[in-house]
C-alpha cells in the first residue's frame, strides 16, 4: 500500500534528494510539493524543484504549489552561503513550466480536505505555510495523517547560530503555532541525529554519484557545494536531514530509537532564537511530538545509494550534468 504524501520544501541539495525519494521509491505517493521561502532565493528554489521533477524523468506528474515568499513576522535569511544556488550550478531550459496557480496554503488546505486523515505532510524547510494553514482554518491538523518536520537540535547546538538550527531559525514564530496546533508530529533533529546517523563521507559521496543513473549524477553534483561547506566547519561529510525525514516517512524500521518530548521554540530571545527546548518527560510538561534520536545509519546510506541508481530518463536536459 503506498503513502500518501506532500512535502514542503525550500528547495536546495538535500531537498533535492527527499523529492527524488517521493518520486522513485514505489511506496511513495507523491501528491504535491508546496514551495517556502528558506534555503535560497524563491524563485531558485521553484526552478530547482522542476529540475528535480525533470531528472527523475517526472516533470509535468507532480504539481508544485508556491507558498509563503518570507517568514510570518520577520524578514527572510538565507542560507546561500552553505548551499550556493542548491542545485550545483544546474540549470535546465524552463520555458513553458508553470507552478501552480492555486497558493501552496490553499492547496495543503484543499488536499487534506479531498483525504482527510490521509495525506503526511512533509515539512523540510522554515514551518511558515503549515503555520499560515493553521491559522487560516484550525481543523487542518485533524485532517493531516501526520506531519513529519526537518528542525532543530535536541538540546543540543545549532547550525546558524550557536542555539539554533536554520528552519526553526527563520520562522521560530510559525515552529511555535505548529508545536500548539495538534498535529501527529515526528521531529528529525539536526543534531545530534543528523551528524550521528546521516552523514555521508567523500567516500560514501563517491559510490552513490558512480550509481550509473542521471539521478546519481544529479546528486553528487547538487550535493557537492554543501559537502564542501560541512567540512571547511568541521563535519567530516556532507549532511542529509531532509532525504532523511522522507525515509523515515516510508521506511520507519529505519529508527532505532526514538522518544515523546515536550518541544517549545524560542521566538522572543534574539540571543537563542529558533532554540527548540525538548522536554524529555520529567518537568511536567504535555508530551506534543516524537523525537527521534537513532536510525540505521548504514541501511540508510544503502537505501539513497540505491534510490539514487534508479534509472529514470530526464524530461529535460539539464545542462551542465556530468554523466
Amino acid at each position: 500500500m503506498k503513502i500518501p504524501l506532500i512535502i514542503d520544501t525550500d528547495t536546495a541539495q538535500d531537498d533535492c534528494v527527499a523529492i527524488l525519494l517521493g518520486l522513485l521509491d514505489p511506496v511513495a505517493d507523491l501528491r504535491a510539493i508546496t514551495m517556502v521561502a528558506g534555503n535560497v532565493g524563491f524563485e531558485q528554489q521553484t526552478k530547482n524543484a522542476f529540475m528535480t521533477l525533470s531528472v527523475a524523468g517526472a516533470l509535468g506528474e507532480c504539481p508544485v504549489f508556491l507558498g509563503c515568499r518570507r517568514p510570518m513576522v520577520r524578514a527572510w535569511v538565507s542560507a546561500e552561503n552553505v548551499h550556493g544556488d542548491g542545485a550545483g550550478g544546474l540549470t535546465m531550459d524552463n520555458s513553458g513550466i508553470e507552478p501552480e496557480a492555486e497558493h501552496a496554503v490553499d492547496a495543503l488546505l484543499r488536499l487534506t480536505k479531498e483525504s482527510p486523515g490521509e495525506i503526511n505532510v512533509v515539512a523540510i524547510g522554515p514551518l511558515t505555510n503549515i503555520a499560515m494553514a493553521v491559522i487560516k482554518d484550525p481543523t487542518f491538523p485533524d485532517r493531516v495523517k501526520s506531519l513529519y518536520i526537518m528542525g532543530g537540535s535536541n538540546n543540543a547546538r545549532g547550525n546558524i547560530t550557536a542555539a539554533a538550527e536554520f528552519n526553526f531559525y527563520v520562522d521560530p514564530d510559525a515552529a511555535k503555532v505548529v508545536f500548539d496546533a495538534g498535529f501527529d508530529i515526528t521531529v528529525i533533529p539536526w543534531e545530534p541525529l543528523t551528524i550521528q546517523d546521516a552523514l555521508f563521507s567523500r567516500q560514501h559521496m563517491a559510490e552513490i554519484g558512480a550509481g550509473g543513473s542521471p539521478v546519481a549524477s544529479f546528486f553528487a553534483q547538487v550535493c557537492e557545494a554543501t559537502l564542501d561547506f560541512d567540512e571547511s566547519v568541521g563535519i567530516p561529510g556532507s549532511s542529509h536531514p531532509d532525504s532523511l525525514t522522507v525515509a523515515l516517512l516510508l521506511h520507519p524500521e529505519l529508527i532505532t530509537k526514538s522518544a515523546l518530548y515536550a518541544v517549545d521554540v524560542e521566538a522572543d530571545s534574539e540571543l537563542t532564537r529558533g532554540y527548540s527546548a525538548m522536554s524529555w518527560g520529567i518537568h511536567g510538561l504535555k508530551a506534543n511530538a516524537r523525537v527521534i534520536e537513532a536510525v540505521d545509519a548504514a541501511a540508510f546510506f544503502g537505501y539513497i545509494k540505491e534510490s539514487m541508481a534508479t534509472p529514470t530518463t530526464p524530461s529535460r536536459e539539464i545542462l551542465g550534468l556530468k554523466r
